[in-house]
C-alpha cells in the first residue's frame, strides 16, 4: 500500500473532510495547503445526477477558461489547401494529412489536442482505435472538427479545456495552477460551473450537481458546497 507523505498528511489536517466549504474559502484553503516544490496543476470534480449509460444523459463539450489553464499544449491540425497554410499562421504545432495520420499510426503521440477540417474526417477516422481511448479524436460537440482553424486554435492556445462524463457520471477538468491567484481560479471555476449547468441533458432528474471537489496535485480533496457553487454559477 502507497504512503502519503508528511506534507500531504500536514495539508490533510487543515481539510475538514466533514465540511462542504463556500468556494472562495476553498480555494483560499486550497493556495494554503499547496506547498510542493513545483507548480501544481489545480483539478476539479463534479458528481452529476445523469445516468451516463443513456445516450440523451451524456454531458460532454468544452470551455474556454477566462484566465487559460497555465500550460502551454501542443496542437495538430489535419487539413488540406489553403488551410493548412491558415493553420500554421494561427500557430499549429504541425500541420498534416495522410502523412501526418502514418506517422501517429506509427506510434508518434507527442501532442495534447488534435484538430480536424470537416474534410479530413475520412483520414483521422481512421484512427479513432489510436485517438480516441486518449480523449485526443476531435469531435464537433468540442470544436475540434471545424472550418475554423484560426478560431479553434485561438482557443486553444488562449485555454480551452473539454469535459465529458466518465462511467460514474464524473467531470474532471483542469482549473489552472496552485500559483494562479484566488481570484484567478475562482473565475476559472465559475466558467466551468455555469457551462455544465447550461449543458444539463432534460432527461436529467433530481439534483444535478451532486458533488463539488476541488485539488492540487499532491493534495488532499477540498468538497465545495454545490448548492452555493450552482446559485453563484448561474450569477
Amino acid at each position: 500500500m502507497s504512503k502519503h507523505g508528511k506534507n500531504y498528511l500536514e495539508a490533510k489536517k487543515k481539510v475538514d473532510r466533514t465540511r462542504q466549504y463556500d468556494p472562495s474559502e476553498a480555494f483560499e484553503l486550497l493556495k494554503e495547503i499547496s506547498t510542493a516544490s513545483f507548480d501544481q496543476t489545480v483539478e476539479l470534480s463534479v458528481k452529476l445526477g445523469v445516468n451516463p449509460k443513456h445516450a440523451d444523459q451524456q454531458v460532454r463539450g468544452a470551455v474556454v477558461l477566462p484566465n487559460g489553464t497555465g500550460k502551454e499544449l501542443k496542437v495538430i491540425v489535419f487539413a488540406k489547401g489553403e488551410k493548412m497554410t491558415e493553420a500554421e499562421e494561427a500557430g499549429a504545432d504541425l500541420v498534416g494529412g495522410e502523412d501526418l495520420a502514418e506517422k501517429i499510426q506509427g506510434g508518434w503521440l507527442d501532442f495534447d489536442v488534435a484538430v480536424a477540417t470537416p474534410d479530413m474526417m475520412s483520414v483521422v477516422g481512421k484512427l479513432g482505435r489510436v485517438l480516441g481511448p486518449r480523449g485526443l479524436m476531435p469531435n464537433p460537440k468540442t470544436g475540434t472538427v471545424t472550418f475554423d482553424v484560426s478560431r479553434a486554435l485561438a482557443e486553444i492556445k488562449a485555454g480551452k479545456v473539454e469535459y465529458r462524463t466518465d462511467k460514474a457520471g464524473n467531470i474532471h477538468a483542469p482549473l489552472g495552477k496552485a500559483s494562479f491567484s484566488v481570484e484567478q481560479l475562482l473565475e476559472n471555476f465559475y466558467a466551468v460551473i455555469e457551462v455544465l449547468i447550461k449543458a444539463k441533458p432534460s432527461a436529467a432528474k433530481g439534483q444535478y450537481l451532486k458533488n463539488i471537489t476541488i485539488s492540487a496535485t499532491m493534495s488532499p480533496g477540498i468538497k465545495i458546497n454545490s448548492q452555493r457553487a450552482a446559485a453563484l454559477g448561474r450569477a
